[in-house]
């Protein structure tokens, strides 16, 4: 036990050494003429090691348009997306911003980082959800023919459902921002893809349609986030899309095993953004929809770390300790990989027809199933998905979701009540009760309708898709509505939600893969 504490000691001290050279490189180079510039691959200090961003065209300089106030709030893109947070945005940066300020820095405008925008940035309790969870609040106008009905149930705050002077209902609901960073993996933008204009799922047109959407996406952000009298120029939305197009970010060092990218592995942003074959829509396809043919393949998603599953013996101490915590990466990325879990009650899954008969009786999968691009972590085609994250724990009435979200930290959230969609999860006889009674008015009870808030469809309530996953350990906390503030928790909850009956140890495992990414 001396031994390993001592070892643990010698890589955290290098660790600080590694930091404390960046902070002198920072303090002697990174202002030039005014302007911040970050060196590429400059490491940041995370909860478990370092992460850093690789950007195409060289060092980071805060000078585009990405940077600049283009509203009236004193926001820019870098408010909220930080190259210290892999380009997103974790709580803990949240919080220190929000001491460090006295509540006034642009983050915590109250149009959307108050809890409602009646919020006063001197009272703590106001932001509480992005003090909390990290959460902005995402005002989004109901479609006028929807094809259910949503009230309000719980509204802790007072401004879940308000209606326009158009009569337009606009929901309130609270999410985590994404990052600005990998999107060359993306399938959707946004949670619930409303800002995916073009499709992003065609080979040929990918990255044609994925920079009209993103210019799309930044023009709306300027004018609602950072409240714009006027949408950017064309040519400031070019300008922030180019560069957000050459980032990509990862982690690139493990308090206990030391670079990522040493001894075979492929850790880090320079390998990610060097991956071969690069993404394109629907590599790799779960569900068999691979346009080039291709078969899905678990095992080929996740690959950084396979070189560290057998490293050799050495006589050096130290050695034996990083291949031991090497060793445990590379078993966390193989379960990862590979380990069966029950999928059951999904939206977007057991009750897809493409799968058999509607509903889908449970099936087994793996992590891969809904994480299926390689190397990235998302899904390569549009999949979004109902888990359970949105689900109000006090109305769930399913007990193996029930025991999923117990184990997370549900943010206090208003709690919505939709009636007039058919239960995807009904035996095809229906739902009547004894004696051929009807049965009771199917609720659906969520804090967040997901993609159904955008198309009005009963098929898309409570669907959001999944984020890339490189660059986890910098942006806790996890899920669209930050339940899990770290990954612990996050475990916990597949564990129980997915029955995939982890030991401590796979648990470990995992969690140091995830925390490598």
């Amino acid at each position: 036990m001396k031994g390993k504490t001592l070892v643990e000691s010698l890589i955290r001290s290098g660790k600080r050494k590694w930091t404390a050279v960046a902070m002198v490189l920072v303090a002697a180079g990174a202002v030039s003429a005014g302007v911040i510039v970050i060196p590429n691959l400059f490491p940041f200090l995370d909860a478990t090691g370092l992460v850093s961003t690789f950007n195409a065209t060289g060092p980071i300089h805060e000078d585009g348009a990405f940077f600049q106030s283009l509203g009236t709030n004193g926001r820019t893109c870098g408010t909220c997306h930080q190259a210290s947070d892999a380009m997103g945005l974790r709580a803990d940066n949240v919080r220190i911003r929000y001491i460090t300020s006295r509540g006034t820095d642009p983050l915590f405008a109250a149009i959307d980082g108050a809890n409602c925008p009646s919020g006063s940035p001197r009272n703590p309790a106001d932001h509480s959800l992005l003090l909390g969870h990290g959460l902005i609040r995402i005002p989004i106008t109901l479609p006028s023919t929807p094809q259910f009905t949503i009230k309000a149930v719980h509204d802790p705050y007072g401004c879940a459902i308000v209606t326009d002077d158009t009569g337009a209902q606009i929901v309130s609901v609270y999410r985590r921002p994404l990052p600005t960073t990998n999107l060359k993996f993306l399938s959707t933008i946004m949670f619930d893809g409303r800002e995916t204009i073009q499709s992003l799922a065609t080979p040929a047109t990918f990255m044609a349609s994925l920079n009209f959407d993103l210019q799309h996406q930044a023009m709306d952000a300027t004018l609602i986030h950072a409240q714009a009298a006027n949408p950017p120029t064309a040519a400031q939305q070019a300008d922030i899309v180019n560069f957000e197009l050459g980032l990509n970010s990862a982690q690139i060092a493990d308090d206990h095993a030391g670079a990522l990218n040493q001894d075979g592995a492929l850790g880090g942003a320079l390998n990610l953004s060097q991956q071969v074959p690069f993404y394109y829509p629907g590599t790799n396809d779960s569900l068999g929809h691979d346009p080039e043919g291709g078969t899905f393949n678990p095992a080929a998603v996740f690959t950084m770390f396979q070189a560290w599953e057998n490293l050799p013996s050495s006589w050096n101490p130290l050695q034996n300790y990083l291949n031991a915590q090497r060793a445990q990466i590379a078993a966390g990325e193989k379960l990862f990989n590979t380990r069966a879990l029950t999928i059951s009650s999904v939206r977007g899954l057991n009750d897809n027809a493409a799968l058999g008969v509607v509903p889908v009786a449970p099936f087994m999968g793996t992590c891969t199933t809904c994480h299926d691009a390689p190397n990235a972590g998302d899904h390569s085609l549009p999949l979004p998905l109902d888990i359970g994250t949105v689900h109000s724990p006090a109305n769930e009435t399913d007990p193996i979701i029930a025991a999923g979200i117990a184990q997370l930290d549900i943010p206090d959230l208003p709690v919505y009540a939709i009636t007039g969609c058919p239960d995807p999860f009904a035996p095809p006889t229906g739902n009547a009760g004894v004696s051929g009674a009807p049965a009771p008015p199917y609720v659906i009870y969520t804090t967040d309708p997901g993609k159904g808030l955008v198309t009005g469809m009963c098929s898309d309530v409570d669907r959001v898709k999944g984020p890339v996953l490189r660059g986890l350990a910098a942006r806790a906390p996890y899920f669209h509505n930050g339940a899990a503030q770290n990954l612990d928790q996050l475990l916990n909850f597949y564990n129980q939600r997915f029955q995939m009956n982890l030991t401590t140890e796979e648990k470990s495992q995992l969690e140091a893969f995830l925390n490598s990414l």
